[in-house]
């Protein structure tokens, strides 16, 4: 059964078009493929993105205003998600197979059991607006449900519907040609057909990636269906820094220069950009960030409501009580200025909820501490983050970092040391989440290897005959996957 790649903009379309395509999706076959079958395709997904870089990325630049440098390199990274599930799922260990053989001799006796991941059904993956390939139709919640088997509709941003609908067409035409289902992918667009989407009963989990107001209002539809699904929201996040009185006093104007590209860095539109800085005060410091500010540009936002938004709030913000602006740089018409904003410890301790509000654009809150016991204190009322940094010299007291990095920790699903965190490496070990709002399930990533799991669910299977079993968890394991066999990690 097909499905269009594109519907007409009026809602009752939009509701036909998402029946269509979830339907479409869930017949398409791609829970019964093979491992090496999925790796196959995903190989030519990343394949097909390769060879039509070019022509999207000039697509793409044309729609979100950002650079065609930044555009490219994100291509590669989008393919290389592609490749590295295709990886994964070859190796197999993500699908956690168990055996334990029955002994009669225990009480209770054990029967045979067998344990593994599946496929949970079709997902719904909600495209970002700031990573227009890495998070959107072919991006990394499209790559990891995929790789566990399960059939994507993908609803697309609107802040670039050409380009999502020409990546699907692309999609749509190299899946079949590799030997796969064109369903497995599905592309809908509009408003009405997201709200449609999350309440289909054929649609068995939700990647969302966001707004904290976009992805609550849709994940109380997710809680609210007669049976609830998975909702996997990547939502808001202020990634807080903390800078010791020790790294301001090696390396500040170091520092300073990093963070102004860190929260410029096109234009300020990262998930992880360190929007909140914790710095004791420094006037070196200062005049390095004021110099790197002013040294830095405006950028366009990717749309206009979002430039809207940024505009307000960095306006209000800069009427509040207690709070300076430090620095902000020219821009044109159109543009964003970045912007510095200062407030004391005590500042943010009398209202922690509302500094830490998510500015979406190049701007960044510094908080001035003096006082480690002041820092602790507002370390404790932090929000969750998907970061946290801890910037440190070699001759740091222990006990100091250490504590940031416990504070941290609590926060924060990723916390690193002297770095910035706009960037997000593809790894086994990454893990791209944290506490409310920065997602909605904490214990879960949406990049590195184990951001598959968000879309498998167990299936134990007791004295079964070897005829009905998954190859997986046959005798002798005939496709030599990592298994743990009464206790012990055997294969692979």
């Amino acid at each position: 059964m097909g499905a269009p790649t594109a519907v007409a903009p009026t809602d009752r379309a939009e509701l036909d078009a998402v029946d269509l395509a979830v339907r479409a999706a869930a017949a398409s076959g791609l829970d019964g493929s093979s491992r090496a079958d999925r790796a196959a395709w995903l190989r030519a997904l990343a394949d097909v993105l390769a060879r039509h870089a070019d022509e999207l990325v000039a697509l793409a630049h044309a729609e979100t205003h950002l650079s065609t440098a930044r555009l490219g390199g994100e291509v590669v990274r989008t393919a290389t998600q592609l490749r590295f599930f295709a990886d994964v799922i070859t190796e197999g260990s993500y699908l956690e197979a168990t055996l334990d053989s029955p002994d009669p001799a225990l009480i209770p006796p054990r029967p045979d059991l067998r344990r593994m991941l599946r496929p949970l059904g079709v997902v719904a993956v909600f495209a970002a607006s700031n990573f227009p390939f890495a998070f959107s139709v072919l991006g990394n919640d499209t790559a990891s449900a995929l790789a566990a088997g399960c059939p994507v509709v993908v609803k697309a941003h609107p802040g670039h519907p050409a380009l999502s609908r020409r990546v699907a067409e692309l999609a749509r035409e190299a899946l079949p040609a590799a030997g796969g289902p064109a369903d497995a992918l599905v592309l809908v667009e509009g408003l009405a057909a997201g709200a449609a989407l999350v309440q289909h009963p054929l649609v068995s989990a939700v990647g969302f990636t966001g707004s904290t107001r976009g992805g609550r209002a849709l994940f109380d539809l997710a809680s609210a269906r007669p049976a609830p699904i998975p909702f996997y929201g990547e939502l808001g996040s202020v990634n807080p820094v903390v800078i010791t009185p020790s790294a301001v006093e090696a390396s500040g104007a170091e520092i300073a220069q990093g963070l102004a590209g860190s929260f410029t860095r096109d234009g300020g539109q990262y998930c992880t950009k360190p929007g909140l800085v914790f710095v004791p005060p420094s006037a070196a410091f200062d005049e390095a960030l004021e110099d790197a500010t002013a040294g830095s540009t405006g950028q366009r936002l990717l749309t206009g409501g979002i430039s809207a938004a940024f505009d307000a709030g960095a306006d209000e913000l800069g009427t509040r009580e207690g709070v300076q602006v430090l620095a902000r740089a020219g821009a044109l018409d159109g543009e964003a200025a970045p912007v510095v904003a200062t407030i004391g410890v005590d500042v943010f301790l009398a209202d922690p909820v509302r500094f830490q509000e998510e500015h979406f654009g190049p701007l960044t809150l510094l908080v001035r501490y003096d006082d480690p016991e002041r820092l602790e204190a507002a370390l404790a009322v932090l929000e969750g983050s998907l970061t946290g940094t801890v910037w440190h010299a070699p001759d740091d007291d222990d006990a100091f970092v250490a504590a940031s990095t416990a504070a941290l920790s609590r926060i924060a699903g990723r916390v690193l040391f002297n770095g910035w965190p706009t960037g997000v490496a593809i790894a086994w070990g990454q893990h791209h989440g944290g506490p409310w709002p920065a997602s909605t399930a904490s214990v879960h990533t949406s990049v590195g290897a184990t951001a598959i799991r968000r879309f498998l669910t167990p299936l134990t299977f007791q004295d079964a005959p070897q005829s009905v079993l998954p190859a997986e968890l046959r005798d002798g394991n005939p496709l030599s996957v990592p298994r743990r066999e009464d206790g012990e990690q055997v294969g692979g």
